[in-house]
């Protein structure tokens, strides 16, 4: 497995973010899927190793990223486009890509036509000497996403990616999710549920810092118990059925 949780906590002051996690995943793309507080963004945090967990264990690419040397190594073969990304306006697209690949601590000779190649890979190949300052929210989150895939990591971790996509460039990148999970570890937090549906084989359903479901976007389909509104899809209705008896105290979790 590339990821393994177990038992992982986070806690900011007061606030748990984060309730007792245990999941593991192997290559593919898994969703992580659940409403906006759930405590999505503080996992994918603690596996990108921005942060620590406040007890509990990872383990990364077959590595403790507790240690300098092991964490170093994790990061150069990790992919991660954070919520929200910071940036230098003056930068173009393929400067801030090359800066990215650089920090990731890529050969040298390899970064100009992996710079190409991740660029491409996002549709910006017609924008690579714009300035950032320039582009439109949807063309900033695909530089966010070329950044991150430049290195052709073994683990990519996008938060909220398709924020700001219209529909088109969702589909695309759709695509471009299964085609990285054929040899990577790739996990997507959202809240759309359609975007899960469309581009991942697993799905761990996030709710007030805990898994509550983990399995396949058809296993949580077959949770629609028919409690929802006439005409919603089948994978929206099993969600909202697996968080309602979560929050019930139902055992929700697979």
């Amino acid at each position: 497995m590339n990821v393994e949780i177990a038992g992982v906590t986070r806690r900011f002051g007061r606030t748990q973010a984060v309730a007792g996690v245990d999941l593991e995943a192997g290559p593919g793309v898994l969703g992580l899927l659940g409403p906006n507080g759930a405590g999505k963004t503080s996992l994918l945090r603690m596996l990108a190793t921005v942060i620590p967990p406040s007890s509990g264990r990872l383990r990364l690419l077959g590595r403790d990223p507790r240690g300098y040397g092991p964490r170093r190594e994790i990061r150069r073969r990790l992919g991660y486009l954070p919520q929200h990304l910071g940036y230098y306006p003056g930068f173009t697209v393929a400067e801030f890509v090359e800066y990215f690949a650089l920090l990731k601590e890529m050969p040298p000779g390899q970064v100009p036509g992996a710079v190409a190649a991740a660029i491409e890979r996002t549709g910006l190949g017609g924008q690579a000497r714009a300035k950032l300052r320039t582009l439109s929210g949807g063309m900033l989150r695909r530089a966010g996403i070329a950044q991150a895939v430049v290195n052709d990591p073994n683990l990519l971790l996008l938060d909220e990616p398709t924020a700001g996509l219209d529909p088109e460039q969702r589909v695309a990148f759709r695509a471009l999710l299964r085609d990285l999970g054929q040899r990577a570890t790739v996990i997507v937090s959202t809240h759309l549920v359609e975007d899960v549906g469309a581009a991942c084989g697993q799905v761990a359903l996030m709710d007030a810092g805990r898994i509550v479901f983990h399995g396949t976007p058809a296993e949580l389909t077959a949770r629609a118990d028919g409690t929802d509104a006439a005409g919603d899809a089948p994978l929206e209705r099993g969600y909202s059925a697996v968080l309602a008896a979560a929050r019930n105290g139902a055992g929700a979790r697979s």
